[in-house]
């Protein structure tokens, strides 16, 4: 499995601006790594334990909550299909399932929990524009939420990524079968919304087991 960047579009530039691009608000590779993101300590559990959780599929994203030693507070899943990557769009998406699934931090001096995103989509492991937009989105929905920004990974056919740290693995992947949760304890909150076709939306608070 390689890894690497695909390069910016040339229809598409970046602006000098807060990497800004006409398509919206979003983040080159070299900005993202450049803001410190707290690597992962064990990037396999976590995504083979939201994939378990949540079963995504392309266009869905995972927006979930580690506390310390990296123990799942809370998550939630929604499908986001937009014509354009927008970093704006994406972080009110975000935000807006953060505030449904727990308080937030901002009376803190300094974060103590951490915010990570696992997007499933199409195409391969290499940066895009929308990737660019949903880091975006993560790093300032976690700034208004009172959160650590933590790492955005892809799930895609090949497998999955955390992007800027070349990390990765074939399994799982878009086209994986969620396996059934075993070996954690403690209470989790988990959201997952649907949208088109007449949106359902559940609630659920769920006992890991």
């Amino acid at each position: 499995m390689t890894f690497g960047f695909a390069s910016p579009s040339p229809t598409s530039p970046i602006t000098a601006t807060g990497g800004a691009s006409r398509h919206g608000r979003l983040l080159e590779p070299s900005e993202w790594t450049a803001a410190g993101i707290p690597l992962l300590r064990n990037p396999r559990e976590v995504v083979s334990g939201l994939h378990s959780r949540h079963g995504p599929v392309p266009a869905t994203a995972v927006i979930a909550v580690l506390g310390p030693e990296e123990r799942l507070v809370a998550s939630a899943s929604f499908v986001q299909r937009s014509v354009s990557a927008d970093g704006w769009e994406y972080r009110n998406a975000l935000l807006s399932r953060l505030r449904r699934i727990l308080p937030h931090d901002l009376r803190r001096r300094t974060p103590v929990r951490t915010a990570v995103l696992l997007y499933c989509r199409d195409g391969d492991e290499r940066w895009t524009e929308e990737d660019g937009a949903w880091m975006w989105g993560l790093r300032d929905a976690c700034t208004l939420h009172g959160l650590r920004c933590g790492a955005y990974i892809t799930l895609t056919r090949g497998g999955w990524q955390v992007l800027g740290e070349g990390r990765g693995g074939r399994h799982p992947g878009s086209e994986s079968r969620p396996e059934r949760l075993g070996g954690t304890t403690g209470e989790v909150t988990s959201l997952t919304l649907r949208t088109g076709g007449g949106a359902t939306e559940a609630l659920r608070r769920t006992a890991a087991r």
